[in-house]
């Protein structure tokens, strides 16, 4: 008899505060057929708790990836992304800043700070699904992740 274990679901971290953009990132997920779970914190205080396993978070699934918004209230999105590029448990977790700015000078920081890629956050509803499940495919079925077994 074979045992046929089941892919454990990819994870995701969704470091949002906007209502209608976790909504959207959502319903994106949704169209995927792939196996995603998604986590939502609307700060980078929360996000790094999450991270890092403390407080309301503890015991929370190591993220996969992290889609991280730049403009948030208490941390930013830069600070997080610069504590997680610091940290030698986290800086391997794959970040994609996901940002209504298209702004040259928040695209070069974002790189600057190590950054996976920058995805400008598409207005539309359809492009905004495009763009989220094109980032989800690349990081779960193209790019080589350290521990992945694709």
């Amino acid at each position: 008899m074979t045992l046929v274990r089941e892919a454990e679901p990819f994870q995701i971290l969704l470091v949002e505060d906007s209502a209608s953009d976790i909504s959207m990132t959502r319903e994106a997920l949704r169209e995927s057929r792939d196996v995603t779970e998604m986590n939502v914190v609307r700060d980078g205080v929360e996000a790094m708790d999450f991270l890092r396993g403390e407080g309301a978070f503890v015991g929370m699934p190591r993220p996969d990836l992290v889609l991280l918004d730049l403009n948030m209230p208490r941390m930013g999105g830069r600070e997080v992304l610069s504590a997680m590029k610091a940290d030698v448990s986290l800086m391997q977790i794959p970040v994609v800043v996901l940002s209504t700015s298209t702004a040259d000078e928040d695209i070069r920081e974002s790189y600057r700070l190590h950054a996976n890629a920058y995805v400008s956050k598409p207005v539309a509803l359809d492009d905004f699904i495009t763009a989220v499940g094109a980032v989800q495919q690349f990081w779960m079925e193209t790019a080589r992740r350290p521990g992945a077994t694709h």
